[in-house]
């Protein structure tokens, strides 16, 4: 796809939300994020969706790149960064986080996803969008 599109970003979401709560339908809650990123990762890969996992995000500072290793956890379609948790409490820290990723990665839309609830569409998913985002086409 050579223009990202919200609709497109919507439909893909869609996907990714449905994928996670497949995983935690077959797993529950309480477990390490490890195996519902490996179950995760199974599922996305079953609906035919293309991702990179723990993707090494490069940091540039004063127009040097520098060594630090900054991963997101899956990078979905070269579109939407996706950070997953299995945490009792979610924190503002972890959309700091998301956005910042987003930011770096140079996407529009980001998605965390907590296994650690009883419901994920409910409690335990949550999408963040920025500036470039608002701009696209619908």
């Amino acid at each position: 796809m050579s223009v990202l599109t919200k609709k497109y970003l919507d439909e893909l979401t869609y996907e990714i939300i449905g994928s996670s709560i497949e995983v935690h339908k077959a797993l529950g809650p309480g477990l390490l994020e490890s195996v519902y990123h490996k179950c995760l990762r199974r599922e996305l890969s079953i609906r035919g969706i293309s991702f990179l996992s723990e993707l090494s995000i490069p940091i540039f500072y004063k127009g040097d790149s520098l060594d630090v290793d900054l991963k997101c956890d899956l990078f979905v379609e070269n579109a939407i960064v996706l950070e997953l948790k299995s945490v009792d409490k979610m924190l503002p820290l972890f959309d700091a986080q998301l956005l910042t990723y987003m930011k770096l990665l140079e996407v529009s839309k980001g998605i965390l996803i907590n296994f650690n609830v009883n419901n994920i569409f409910n409690e335990g998913q949550k999408t963040l969008v920025n500036d470039q985002f608002r701009l696209m086409p619908e």
